[in-house]
């Protein structure tokens, strides 16, 4: 694949999940967007790291450490949704505003 055909598929992963981040009320919904604005940025940042050292290995390690962050980041967003929903049955943005106080 080329450089640009890379860059493509991550702007549409990217504005794929910001539609559905900013057009959805379900809080699972709205993670899952951000999931694939991250999953975007990431393939952005592999095409980026190929582009500029094909040879060198070190970035794939980078690019590694930011899934397991995306990862780790994702469970710990589902364990607190899913402790929201079981303390008091909130599983949309409106419903959430009780939260504040």
């Amino acid at each position: 694949m080329t450089f640009e055909l890379l860059l493509v598929l991550a702007a549409g992963l990217f504005c794929t999940g910001l539609f559905g981040a900013l057009s959805q009320q379900s809080i699972v919904m709205i993670m899952m967007g951000i999931e694939l604005m991250i999953g975007g940025v990431i393939v952005a940042a592999a095409d980026l790291r190929y582009f500029l050292a094909p040879a060198a290995g070190s970035g794939q390690v980078v690019i590694v450490a930011a899934v397991v962050a995306m990862a780790v980041e994702m469970a710990m967003g589902f364990a607190v949704t899913t402790a929201i929903y079981r303390a008091r049955q909130v599983d949309m943005t409106d419903m959430a505003e009780d939260l504040k106080g």
